[in-house]
């Protein structure tokens, strides 16, 4: 895997945070948190699109974030667990791993492998 596809699931990891946050914060440390998450979140998913196909980089980045954010809630926050909600998630993850699979990596100078 190369550093862009690192740099989508990192974004992708801080987008899960971000929503939370919007959710959740209530003081100054924690808009802080999720202020600063907004802006890593954009700025990973921005700087991989430089070398990966757009449409591909934001079907991943946002699919893992929506599965995440779910994920999240049920673990962290006593959402109820019902199977139509992680059949969904499996569905969801299985897309966006099927277009990570099938995006072609383009053989570019400059472009990291």
């Amino acid at each position: 895997m190369n550093t862009q596809w690192i740099k989508v699931f990192i974004g992708a990891f801080f987008e899960v945070l971000w929503v939370i946050g919007l959710k959740h914060a209530d003081g100054f440390w924690t808009w802080t948190g999720t202020i600063f998450s907004i802006i890593l979140s954009f700025y990973l998913m921005i700087e991989a699109s430089k070398k990966l196909p757009v449409g591909t980089v934001y079907a991943v980045f946002v699919g893992l974030g929506t599965g995440g954010t779910v994920l999240s809630e049920i673990i962290f926050f006593g959402e109820p667990l019902k199977f139509e909600k992680v059949a969904l998630i499996l569905l969801l993850l299985a897309g966006v791993i099927g277009l990570k699979l099938i995006t072609p990596v383009k053989d570019e100078k400059g472009v990291d492998l």
